[in-house]
């Protein structure tokens, strides 16, 4: 399970340039035409502009600005202007959701709503109370029970979970989640209201929450930290997509918040690769990048997904899925410039899935110089506990649940960096991704029989595992050089 549903440098405002209004707008507001459907859109800015001279600009192109970043100079913005985009300047305004338009076709991807856990019981009672711990094939293959019985991980520590929710009623999850620190990003402007950061049609945040750090209580599943502390950004929408704006305010809000982790499984719509030389996704390259270095240089470690697509990361030739909010996305050719955000981009720990074999999952993306470490997502083809299907168990509103994908894998290894965190409460992010890679046990490509495509490359640190496998007893007795 992936939710498609993918350079440290501070672009604070530092360097002050003269900024003059995008000149397609300029005198035009007036002019404004309020026919086409109303999107969303990112905007791009010179590092220095104001608030009030970007809502200027915005306002001058036919839109009405919803929030800006100062600190990396990104606005977002809503019209019903179906030329915005053009008056602004198509080099720096994005409307991922604009794919949609004269696709009347596209099916219906929204899930029925979920109940949280609260609105289950007394149902859900039963299954909430038997001990699971022992389906866990996944904690015991990076050693977490051990390292949990030596440092379960420190509240100081907090983990955003940047995804579609967490349900903080279920009771594995209860002392973890920080409501105070939680966010919902829909609108592209963070949101603290429960309502907009719990779960209403996808069970994956709470998923993957547990695996972080579900309770060592003696009940249901424990998490690889089970002592760290939670934030719910809610960057994942009612139909399944992650659009620019979303993870732009999600890692805005996790730097805001001083989180030690954003975990990030999923990777960018509407594009599987967002390409850094094709106008429009370059606005929404660019706008994720600035967001996701900004977290990086005020302390956040994210650490992201490869991706569900079995796909060479390090020589992407064609894009088959793209955009995915459309009924029929046609292929295109790829190539370097193109990338699984945010995983692909620099400072982000790239993860990739193994099943309970330790052999890399059928479906995971790899890739040389692109994998930083991998951890357990399951496989099918894997066996492990008896019902699992070779998949992972965790947390999910009501109850318990299984699923595969290198979205579970990047909590893994969002657990063990916590872990890291916990016991190096002073290292960076480049420390703790560097520590990341040192603490893993190195596992060599497979045999001709694992992989008679001979697709990974590499000796000790190689395409398919990277530096290889995380552990978390290493993690809780690093130290570092």
């Amino acid at each position: 399970m992936l939710f498609r549903l993918s350079r440290v440098a501070a672009l604070v405002a530092t360097v002050f340039v003269l900024v003059v209004l995008p000149s397609s707008a300029v005198g035009h507001a007036s002019q404004c035409a309020s026919t086409g459907r109303l999107l969303r859109y990112v905007v791009l800015f010179d590092a220095g502009t104001s608030e009030q001279f970007a809502q200027q600009a915005v306002g001058s192109a036919c839109g009405t600005s919803i929030a800006y970043y100062p600190q990396i100079a990104v606005g977002i913005a809503i019209s019903a202007e179906p030329r915005f985009a053009a008056r602004f300047g198509m080099a720096r305004a994005y409307s991922a959701q604009a794919e949609t338009v004269g696709n009347p076709g596209r099916a219906e991807l929204s899930s029925p709503a979920v109940p949280s856990t609260a609105a289950r019981l007394p149902a859900a009672a039963q299954q909430l109370a038997a001990d699971r711990s022992g389906e866990q094939w996944d904690m015991d293959m990076i050693h977490a029970p051990q390292a949990r019985s030596i440092n379960p991980g420190r509240r100081e520590v907090l983990v955003g979970v940047l995804d579609s929710g967490v349900d903080s009623t279920h009771p594995d999850l209860a002392a973890a989640v920080d409501p105070a620190r939680s966010a919902g990003c829909l609108s592209g402007k963070p949101d603290q209201s429960p309502a907009a950061w719990s779960p209403s049609t996808s069970p994956h945040g709470t998923h993957v929450a547990g695996i972080i750090a579900a309770a060592d209580d003696g009940h249901g599943i424990t998490g690889v930290a089970p002592g760290v502390r939670l934030a719910s950004v809610k960057v994942v929408d009612d139909d399944g997509f992650i659009y620019p704006e979303y993870a732009v305010c999600g890692f805005m809000w996790a730097a805001r918040e001083h989180m030690r982790i954003a975990n990030n499984s999923y990777s960018l719509d509407p594009w599987l690769l967002t390409c850094s030389n094709v106008p429009g996704q370059a606005v929404a390259y660019a706008a994720v990048q600035r967001a996701v270095d900004y977290a990086t240089a005020h302390g956040v470690l994210s650490v992201a997904a490869a991706g569900n697509e079995g796909m060479n990361l390090a020589n992407p030739r064609q894009d088959v899925r793209s955009p995915d909010n459309v009924p029929n996305p046609r292929p295109r050719p790829v190539d370097g410039h193109c990338s699984v955000l945010p995983a692909e981009l620099p400072g982000v720990v790239a993860v990739s899935a193994v099943g309970a074999r330790s052999i890399k999952s059928e479906y995971s993306s790899y890739g040389r110089n692109v994998i930083a470490v991998t951890a357990p997502g399951g496989d099918r083809a894997q066996l492990a506990a008896p019902n699992a299907g070779g998949c992972v168990l965790s947390a999910v509103p009501g109850g318990y649940g299984y699923a595969c994908g290198t979205s579970m894998a990047t909590p893994h290894v969002s657990g063990v960096a916590a872990l890291l965190a916990s016991a190096q409460p002073e290292a960076s992010p480049q420390e703790l991704a560097r520590l990341l890679r040192q603490q893993a046990d190195p596992l060599p490509c497979p045999g001709h029989h694992d992989d008679p495509s001979a697709a990974c490359t590499g000796g000790i640190d190689n395409g398919f595992y990277g530096a290889g496998l995380v552990d978390a007893l290493k993690a809780v007795n690093a130290r570092q050089d």
